[in-house]
């Protein structure tokens, strides 16, 4: 197996324990599960917004964050 195969593996398995671990916390409850996930996305996005209101363009060199996720990995990292 490659290392990059193995790379993947273990990715999919953390994902899964956090899965795992974020239906624990809540007894199996997959709506509470999924109600205290949005609220956390919720508060994120409030305070990314103020840290954007608060940095200046000279301190990130003109990087603004987004809004949404990049879609299929297509984030544009560069400058």
């Amino acid at each position: 197996m490659s290392a990059a195969q193995q790379t993947i593996l273990d990715e999919a398995e953390q994902t899964v324990d956090e899965f795992a671990a974020a239906l624990g916390w809540h007894n199996g409850d997959a709506e509470a599960t999924i109600r205290t996930l949005l609220a956390d996305c919720k508060d994120l996005r409030e305070q990314l917004a103020l840290a954007e209101i608060s940095m200046s363009l000279g301190f990130t060199r003109g990087w603004r964050p987004r809004r949404e996720p990049a879609v299929n990995g297509s984030e544009n990292t560069s400058g």
